[in-house]
């Protein structure tokens, strides 16, 4: 046993007097185990030698990390090697050697006693038995499509012949984590256990009883649950799936389509052969643009944002009781964020019975969850007892922070800040939660405009995860971090931008909302804007985002902030004006605007746009639609940065994803402008501008 490495800065291993081997995974360098190459080694090398020693019954593996072990190093796989050919052929060696490991007779046992995704549960799928910790906080999957990538540990392979095709297909294409309960529903682990010793213990019984371990892909009697991929549940399953992936998917994330091609092939061949096809696959998303674009801002970006990146002072501002002035959606929904949190929470309306109704709102969330067993009775009420619902201002006397949420109107919005600012001590933060108005402007009506900032939510706030915070001209630096101190403990993602009508998120998005109606203006058909839109990879389309905005509040906010002498603009406003002042078709709250909302029916194009806008099939063109899209919010959002709203790229990718749907794969507003190439990018920009006006005039900067 002198051979094998007893302690190291990846794992212990300690050998009982059951001849049980229990590798303890505790990487000592990192904030969390990960399923890197190291490790993999370590492990391969100290496990085939410890299961050859005759002292020795079974493997047992778990963790004393906070997480089994979170997945792969995103290090290593933002940063591919160049050599393509020896990063496959050490893939390969490594499914070897795991077979190696798998076909021995002594069994194997994984007790997951912490979170383990995409590497770290490819781990546990190459033992024979898996126990996990019935802790409702552990996640367990093959999340790997979330990040344009696929599982290529064997995860592919393993999880459908463990679960079935039908199954598989669908939790690794969705990227689905499971609570430990679900897991052993779904028949990712074998057992559940209450404590890890315990759960250790089952593993030792299980070791015993068993002695010799079979995979069930080495079992010539197993037979795969719901058929192999010739039976009718695999067939329909691809059939289906194919067809649904490229609905979803548009063919823009190159990684989901290989995982199915992965499970389509590889479940045709013995495993070995199977492992082989997904290592290919997985090389090939692996070194994806899609991929490199996600991993950059979608985990490493956001990641550095909600570690608090913009924070300029070490110490934390705290905020136990929070004001909210005005309980609508956006102020019901702040309100149960905070809450959520652990802050008490009073929601000030103009009388109690809007308060109140702002409160139910928290406790429609509350039931949700109740009735999918998330959260018991007594926890709801708890939870409620938190927000208090009111029409005095002085109730929020004593406040460590105040959010304005009310209607996106300056005089409003004025008159708010100045009843309830003296309700805060001198040193405390006030907060608006406008959208388009200038937070300089705004901090007129503050006696302390250095304790003045913006906070933007998005709506539904409890499903949005960015909080875009806006700095006036005299946003003090210890306000700042005190706002991005508030949005990481209600556990959302911060950027910070500088002040300007719109600012960031608000100014990008409505070029894409404009784009759409002016295309509608040219005679392109409403439906073929909407389904491009969708097409590219935006979430909503621009015409029914305006209805949900509502466009009276378009007409509302141009009347106030626009500059409605020129053309475009005004073009824009008397369509507004018109659909909504004169047609009465506010948008989604009213049941019609662009769309129709029959009661209990799906929403509709509103035939009348075709004869206030007859369609002209030749003024249109599909590539050119999509172009226009994505150019003008990539352009808008450059003279963002050129002009010092943004303070970063960085930020703007995370804002544009988060914020409003900027598609992922192309990694974000400044990311797309690479990932086109910006020589490309400004040839399209420059066609575009003969063609649609001066909106896709490039700035001299990025031109040169």
């Amino acid at each position: 046993m002198s051979e094998i490495p007893q302690h190291n800065d990846l794992f212990s291993l300690n050998i009982n007097d059951n001849g049980m081997a229990i590798l303890d995974i505790f990487m000592h360098k990192e904030p969390t185990n990960l399923f890197s190459i190291e490790f993999i080694q370590a492990y391969l090398e100290t496990a085939s030698k410890v299961l050859l020693n005759n002292d020795v019954n079974g493997l047992i593996i778990t963790s004393s990390h906070r997480d089994f072990m979170a997945g792969a190093d995103l290090r290593f796989i933002a940063n591919p090697p160049e050599d393509k050919k020896e990063l496959f052929d050490n893939l390969i060696l490594a499914h070897e050697q795991f077979r190696a490991l798998e076909k021995q007779v002594k069994p194997i046992v994984s007790v997951i006693n912490g979170t383990a995704l995409g590497g770290g549960y490819e781990l546990c799928l190459t033992a024979h038995y898996r126990i996990a910790l019935d802790d409702p906080h552990i996640k367990i999957g093959l999340p790997e499509t979330k990040l344009g990538l696929l599982p290529g540990g064997g995860g592919t392979q393993r999880l459908s012949y463990l679960i079935g095709i039908p199954k598989s297909v669908t939790y690794i294409l969705k990227g689905t984590e499971f609570r430990p309960k679900q897991a052993l529903e779904e028949g990712l682990v074998n057992a559940l256990c209450a404590t890890k010793e315990k759960g250790i213990q089952q593993a030792e019984d299980w070791i015993l009883q068993t002695k010799k371990a079979v995979q069930p892909w080495d079992d010539r009697s197993y037979r795969i649950p719901g058929g192999g991929l010739m039976s009718k549940s695999g067939f329909e399953t691809m059939v289906g799936g194919i067809g649904n992936l490229r609905k979803k998917t548009h063919g823009h994330y190159p990684g989901v389509t290989y995982a199915m091609a992965c499970i389509h092939d590889g479940m045709q061949l013995p495993i070995d052969r199977g492992l082989e096809v997904e290592a290919r696959y997985f090389i090939k998303a692996f070194y994806s643009k899609e991929a490199q674009n996600i991993i950059k801002t979608v985990f490493f970006g956001i990641n550095e944002a909600n570690k608090g990146k913009d924070k300029t002072e070490s110490t934390k501002y705290t905020v136990k009781k929070l004001g909210v002035l005005g309980a609508g959606m956006m102020g019901a929904g702040i309100a149960y964020v905070s809450a959520k949190a652990g802050m008490n929470v009073i929601l000030k309306d103009i009388d109690t019975e809007r308060a109140e109704k702002g409160k139910a709102y928290s406790s429609k969330l509350l039931d949700k969850k109740k009735m999918k067993g998330y959260i018991t009775e007594d926890e709801k009420q708890s939870f409620l007892s938190r927000i208090i619902a009111t029409d005095q201002v002085e109730a929020i006397k004593g406040a460590d922070l105040i959010i304005e949420a009310v209607y996106e109107n300056p005089n409003l919005k004025n008159k708010v800040t100045k009843e309830s600012e003296p309700m805060l001590s001198a040193e405390k933060v006030f907060a608006s939660n406008t959208s388009t108005i200038p937070i300089s402007q705004l901090a007129k009506s503050s006696t302390r405009p250095a304790n003045f900032i913006g906070i933007h939510f998005f709506s539904p706030v409890d499903k949005m995860p960015l909080v875009e915070i806006i700095v006036g001209k005299e946003t003090s630096p210890s306000t700042i971090n005190a706002a991005i101190d508030y949005v990481l403990a209600i556990k959302k993602t911060p950027i910070v931008v500088n002040d300007s009508p719109g600012f960031f998120t608000s100014r990008v998005f409505s070029t894409y909302t404009r784009e759409g109606a002016l295309m509608l203006q040219e005679g392109v058909d409403p439906v073929v804007i909407e389904n491009v839109a969708k097409n590219i990879g935006m979430p909503v389309g621009p015409l029914a985002v305006t209805d949900e905005v509502s466009l009276s509040l378009c007409v509302d906010v141009m009347e106030s902030t626009a500059d409605l002498d020129d053309p475009t603009t005004q073009k824009l406003y008397q369509m507004y004006k018109k659909i909504s002042t004169d047609l009465g078709r506010h948008g989604k709250r009213v049941h019609k605007g662009f769309y129709d909302y029959g009661s209990g029916k799906q929403k509709q194009i509103w035939k009348g746009l075709y004869d206030l806008y007859p369609t002209s099939n030749d003024t249109f063109d599909i590539d050119d639609i999509s172009k226009r899209f994505l150019c003008i919010m990539a352009l808008e959002s450059y003279r963002c940065l050129d002009e010092g709203v943004l303070r970063s790229e960085m930020d703007g990718n995370i804002g544009s994803i988060l914020g409003f749907g900027f598609p992922p794969y192309t990694g974000g507003v400044f990311s797309y402008i690479d990932y086109i190439g910006k020589e490309v990018f400004i040839e399209t920009c420059d066609r575009l501008a003969n063609q649609y006006g001066d909106r896709f005039s490039i700035p001299a900067s990025l031109r040169d």
